[in-house]
């Protein structure tokens, strides 16, 4: 799996937020298939930084009601990546 394909997008919530500012994390939402050295290698590769510590997790998707049927969203992973000291990532917010 190539690097751009991993990392799909970073997540702009209230905690990912609170999380840049106080522990120097960030939550990017990532492919289902790929693992942690995949990840921290692909957040190294595109921002230049050094990672510490790589979580993830698998969001699973919620039912949702379209019309008379019922549907479901799809389930997703969640990566939160923490630099090391010094290093930051400038996302805009």
């Amino acid at each position: 799996m190539n690097s751009y394909q991993i990392i799909k997008r970073p997540l702009r919530t209230e905690k990912s937020v609170a999380d840049g500012e106080s522990t120097n994390s960030y939550h990017f939402e990532v492919d289902l298939r790929a693992n942690k050295i995949q990840i921290k290698e692909a957040v190294e590769k595109f921002f230049n930084v050094k990672v510490n510590v790589v979580r993830t997790l698998i969001r699973k998707g919620k039912q949702r009601r379209v019309r008379f049927k019922l549907g479901r969203t799809k389930d997703w992973k969640k990566a939160i990546v923490t630099l090391k000291e010094g290093s930051t990532i400038d996302l805009g917010y």
